[in-house]
This record gives structure tokens, C-alpha cells and sequence, in this order.
């Protein structure tokens, strides 16, 4: 039985669709046929062929081999290496303090309570 892959969101799609048709340009910058490319890859020209039209159904092991082939794999490190709003809700966290025997968590006496920095003055 056939696995049934759910559509992406349309962004997505429209990403993958974008990101298929850049390495198929790159492959042919480079001069690489589709019985090369696909036998460097090890997979179907069926595959290489949606991969590049960027079927969301394609594994991502299998475009990182792509970008291997094409000498871009390094690219791949890029990918969510600055993620600003993840720090930023990590800060947000920081800033909120709450003081020792005094959250709906501890039940103990303060002296139960673990230290997690410096005291808040009351």
C-alpha cells in the first residue's frame, strides 16, 4: 500500500517548486546530463525529474546528495543557522523572574525550593 504524502502549504510548495528549478539550472550550468546526474545520486530519472520540479514526496537526503554532486552542499549549513525569533522567545524567557517559593509549581517550603540565580529582594 502507498503511502499517501499530505500537501504541503502553498508556500511550501511554491519554495520547493523554486528550490527544485535552481538546482536543475545548477546541473545544467554545470553540464551534468540527467543519466549522469541521476547515476552520481544513485535514484530514477523519475525521481531526478520530480525532485526537480520539487515534489514534496522526494526525501531530504536526497537533495542533499543533489547539492553534493553540485559542489553546494555547504549551502545546506545556512539553513536556520541565525534563528532570531527562537533567541529572542529564549530572551523573552530570561526577562521573567520569578521569585523562590512562589510558583504554582513548588508546593515545599523556600528552603525546598532549588536556587536558579541570584535572590530576588522582596
Amino acid at each position: 500500500m502507498k503511502t499517501r504524502i499530505p500537501r504541503p502549504f502553498p508556500t511550501i510548495d511554491r519554495q520547493l517548486k523554486s528550490f527544485g528549478q535552481r538546482l536543475r539550472e545548477a546541473r545544467l550550468r554545470r553540464d551534468i546530463s540527467t543519466v549522469l546526474f541521476c547515476e552520481r545520486m544513485n535514484v530514477s530519472r523519475d525521481t531526478l525529474n520530480r525532485m526537480e520540479k520539487g515534489d514534496a514526496s522526494i526525501a531530504i537526503g536526497t537533495y542533499l546528495r543533489a547539492l553534493r554532486i553540485l559542489g553546494m552542499d555547504s549551502d545546506f549549513e545556512l539553513v536556520a543557522k541565525n534563528d532570531e525569533l527562537g533567541r529572542r522567545l529564549q530572551d523573552a524567557k530570561l526577562l521573567i523572574r520569578v521569585p523562590r517559593g512562589r510558583s504554582a509549581k513548588s508546593k515545599g517550603s523556600e528552603e525546598d525550593a532549588p536556587s536558579h540565580g541570584a535572590p530576588i529582594d522582596e
